[in-house]
């Protein structure tokens, strides 16, 4: 699955963190991916960033750090300004490679994304784009916060209107000082076309939070062709 966002900082590692633990807990091989990454640091290994960090410590397959995070950046900009600034092109073949070769390892990958949906990934290069070369069904997490019904709902617009598959929404309360937030959820939860899976506490440990009886059903009638 692909997991995007209302806005940056607004808690798609945590909620992709909490999918994966969800489906080490049912028993799956899980892993997640960061297929673009800006605001990486330099180490002994080379480039590495703390989201791809994150979501390798949450599932439970050893795999190539190269893999889960094909394309990472040092400055802490829009992905595809940080590739323009290096001189690279980033290309939808390497990672869909990258994603062939997780898979033969892991029964489901939780690819997080950059940004909110609509952040340009390159040169006449979207995320929708990405989204539709892996086949993946998309997940947005909402970051509760005053605005957030009109990010959320026109974020579920666009992942339509780019001809992708929303098959739930995440809500992340990342203001603990925002006002009638079950009011603004009972409103999402009206508009959007899509299941509420979950609501996270930002600050809390990502433990399995969702039901994952129901995520594992929700991946198989999404993609019956078993493409998670």
């Amino acid at each position: 699955m692909y997991v995007t966002g209302t806005d940056t900082g607004i808690g798609k590692t945590h909620a992709s963190c909490a999918l994966l633990r969800t489906f080490c807990a049912a028993g799956m091989q899980a892993t997640g991916m960061k297929p673009v990454a800006s605001g990486c640091e330099m180490t002994a290994h080379g480039l590495r960033n703390m989201d791809a960090l994150q979501l390798i410590a949450a599932g439970n397959v050893t795999t190539p750090y190269a893999d889960i995070n094909p394309y990472a950046f040092g400055d802490p900009i829009a992905p595809h300004l940080a590739a323009a600034d290096e001189g690279v092109v980033i290309d939808l073949q390497a990672i869909v490679a990258s994603y062939t070769r997780l898979r033969r390892s892991a029964d489901v990958v939780v690819v997080e994304g950059v940004g909110g949906w609509c952040a340009p990934l390159g040169p006449g290069l979207m995320q929708s784009d990405l989204v539709h070369a892996l086949d993946l069904p998309v997940v947005l997490v909402v970051g509760l916060r005053l605005g957030c019904l009109n990010h959320a709902l026109l974020s579920a617009r666009a992942i339509e209107a780019d001809g992708c598959t929303l098959v739930g929404w995440i809500a992340n309360r990342i203001d603990p000082n925002m006002l009638r937030t079950e009011d603004n959820i009972d409103t999402l939860t009206s508009r959007i076309d899509a299941p509420l899976l979950g609501i996270l506490e930002h600050a809390a440990s990502p433990s399995p939070a969702f039901d994952p009886d129901f995520l594992v059903r929700l991946l198989a009638h999404a993609h019956p062709n078993g493409n998670h």
